[in-house]
């Protein structure tokens, strides 16, 4: 529990470009070109190419023949679909890795930390301590499918695109991930998983709020 496992790059820039998506910063319609994502985020086209295989895979964009893709519609039915997956699969994998109750003292030790210096916390910092957070747990529920598919439903941090939104993010997040570990570490399965729907939920909330209700039919 207590090694370190990296984050494949297809995954971390497949979560970017998720977050761009859903938070409009990528619009529906526009184009995306490989090279220029890849540029953006200082890496070669292979891994973006990967990712736009797998942002392809899941509906969010459709490829374009030699030339990178397009943008689709989004709206709330899907995002909530999506968050629904992850709240059902992940409340699952933490309630699997509190039945298994491996060593969380480190991850622990380090989430209070965080938890206690938000307020000076980089976003590298929180990025990285999340990320192994949440896959230590899709490696503890112990089937490798469970931890695939969460891999591949990854959407990293679910805050707003403010300083103020996504610090606010930071500290409450910060707090959850303490609650959850510890409900891990007690071997409180029905705990674990309660307190890891209240977090995906709250990230599916946040993300939603990018989008206008839809009208009733």
């Amino acid at each position: 529990m207590e090694s370190l496992e990296l984050m494949p790059a297809r995954v971390k820039i497949t979560s970017i470009i998720k977050k761009a998506i859903y938070s409009g910063e990528y619009k529906s319609g526009q184009e995306l070109s490989l090279t220029a994502v890849a540029e953006e985020l200082g890496v070669s086209r292979t891994p973006v190419r990967e990712a736009f295989q797998s942002l392809a895979a899941d509906g969010l964009i459709t490829l374009r023949m030699n030339k990178g893709a397009i943008v689709n519609r989004i709206d709330r039915t899907f995002v909530r679909e999506i968050f629904e997956m992850r709240i059902l699969l992940e409340s699952e994998a933490a309630r699997r890795a509190a039945l298994a109750r491996p060593d969380v003292t480190d991850l622990l030790s380090r989430a209070v930390r965080l938890e206690a210096g938000i307020g000076t916390v980089s976003r590298a910092e929180y990025e990285d301590l999340n990320q192994q957070i949440h896959m230590a747990l899709w490696r503890a529920s112990g089937n490798s499918r469970l931890r695939h598919t969460l891999m591949d439903l990854w959407n990293g941090p679910s805050s707003g695109n403010s300083d103020l939104q996504v610090r606010r993010h930071y500290a409450e997040s910060a707090a959850e991930h303490v609650r959850i570990l510890r409900a891990v570490s007690d071997g409180d399965a029905d705990l674990a998983a309660l307190e890891m729907n209240r977090h995906i939920t709250r990230s599916m909330e946040n993300i939603l709020a990018f989008y206008p209700e839809e009208p009733e039919i």
